[in-house]
């Protein structure tokens, strides 16, 4: 959809400002590595769904400062003439990595690195925090929703809810690759191909005279997918009696019955007895209303019969948690021709950074193909498939396990190489099929909504130690 769209000043202000800083100092030239990662999964959830790398890299590929652009800057009064022209002249040639879109992610390790001069990689911050963040923290909270509907399908209905049009559609995309069966928001259908969906609505059947003739009229125009929203007046006293008149004297080739509110499980258990008792068996029941993971698997721990589910605002918002914390840290910078390793310190112990330009490793069991750990390493640092190697808790180092048959993945993929796109898309469809098989791999504690099992994120002993050292250098001052 943004193929053609500018986004560049789709920036903090700040990144110009220190873009302008680094230009008028001796370092604007030296290369530095940049990590995105995050500290804590949504909802107290056991995993992350990386979503939004396509869009980064449109991005990527249309950054370029405009007459208007330069215009504006100028107008600040804030930046030297120079630096304006070497916007004027701005060519992106970074190195930047990513974990592909549908892999399951975790705390603290890269989800994207950018390697390159220190005012391109500092640039790029808002961006990528802006549309990764926001893409997987839907796909994260999609993923729970589908696997709370236990293979029924589920469409994301909340366009009307999202907030701002961009959070619509690409909010749509991001659920699609979590699992959901498509979206309400047409436009995501034109320009992403996520199946869009959706029937009628309360004031189509108060527009008639009557129920039974909204019901005939629509049934009439779309005799291959008649579903007919029930709940406009009475579910059981009305609704379901009309449609199933209409049903029987038209008879559709799909049919269904949509209910918007009321109690579920209570309502869809009266009806699919009514309708069983009618002869329409094969005539489907859809829930909407204001639906999450939790609401789902309630009502159907307590038998409601559903065949399929529309959620609305708290998917495409998030709102249990509508905040996904992706930071953008410095991670390395060029001293005399040498990545010297840099980190944030705190005293909170979650904030403090891993040093260095640093590549992710998942471990996976052989007998079972499940993930056992991810392991973050050096540049350049491969793990040896072979029994006997040792992970270790970084924050609790006495707990050690010795890994034998198993299998290493490399989870970073090269996306740009020196400022040229040099990795293709998958499709859609290909995506949320990855996602679906990636999730697969993860151990059924994981997947828990409450406590699930903590899925260890380990560092090589070199990376471990480089820590160590600037911990130390810092601290004992």
């Amino acid at each position: 959809m943004l193929d053609n769209y500018n986004l560049t000043m789709l920036t903090d202000f700040y990144e110009v400002t220190m873009a302008n800083g680094y230009f008028q100092s001796d370092i604007r030239n030296h290369e530095a590595v940049f990590d995105m990662f995050f500290r804590r999964v949504p909802d107290d959830g056991g995993f992350a769904i990386m979503a939004g790398v396509e869009q980064l890299i449109t991005y990527m590929k249309n950054l370029k400062f405009t007459d208007e652009d330069i215009d504006y800057l100028r107008s600040k009064n804030s930046f030297s003439e120079e630096f304006l022209e070497y916007l004027q002249n701005f060519k992106f040639t970074c190195d930047v990595w990513a974990v592909p879109e549908g892999t399951p992610i975790f705390p603290h390790e890269p989800i994207v690195t950018v390697k390159g001069p220190i005012i391109q990689a500092q640039f790029v911050e808002t961006f990528i925090l802006l549309t990764i963040n926001h893409q997987t923290l839907i796909a994260t909270k999609s993923n729970r929703i589908v696997r709370a509907a236990q293979g029924r399908p589920v469409m994301e209905f909340g366009t009307r809810r999202a907030q701002g049009a961009s959070a619509a559609i690409d909010g749509a995309r991001a659920s699609y690759i979590a699992g959901c069966a498509g979206t309400a928001c047409t436009i995501a259908d034109r320009d992403y191909h996520v199946p869009a969906l959706g029937t009628m609505a309360h004031s189509w059947v108060q527009t008639f005279d009557t129920e039974y003739e909204a019901f005939r009229e629509y049934t009439r125009i779309y005799p291959d997918n008649a579903v007919l929203l029930i709940d406009t007046y009475n579910v059981l006293k009305s609704g379901l009696p009309n449609a199933i008149k209409v049903f029987k004297e038209l008879k559709p080739k799909k049919m269904g019955v949509r209910i918007d509110s009321g109690d579920i499980a209570y309502l869809t258990k009266r009806c699919r007895k009514i309708l069983d008792e009618n002869g329409l068996e094969e005539c489907s029941i859809v829930i909407s209303n204001s639906l999450d993971e939790y609401l789902i698997r309630d009502v159907i721990m307590e038998g409601a019969q559903i065949d399929s589910f529309g959620v609305g605002e708290r998917l495409i918002t998030s709102k249990s948690e509508p905040v996904f914390g992706g930071v953008y840290k410095l991670a390395a910078v060029e001293r005399n021709g040498e990545m010297v390793p840099k980190m944030k310190i705190s005293e909170n112990v979650e904030k403090i950074t891993n040093p260095g330009f640093k590549h992710v490793y998942r471990l996976y069991e052989k007998e079972s193909n499940k993930a056992i750990a991810d392991v973050i390493t050096m540049e350049g640092e491969t793990i040896p498939e072979q029994d006997g190697y040792e992970i270790f808790d970084p924050n609790a180092i006495w707990k050690k396990k010795s890994l034998k048959n198993f299998y290493v993945r490399s989870l970073l993929v090269q996306i740009f190489d020196k400022g040229e796109c040099v990795y293709e898309s998958p499709s859609l469809d290909e995506i949320r099929r990855y996602c679906k098989d990636q999730i697969e791999t993860l151990w059924e504690e994981t997947l828990r909504f409450e406590n699930p099992q903590t899925y260890y994120v380990d560092l090589s002993k070199k990376l471990w130690s480089i820590k160590q050292d600037i911990l130390h250098r810092y601290t004992d001052l």
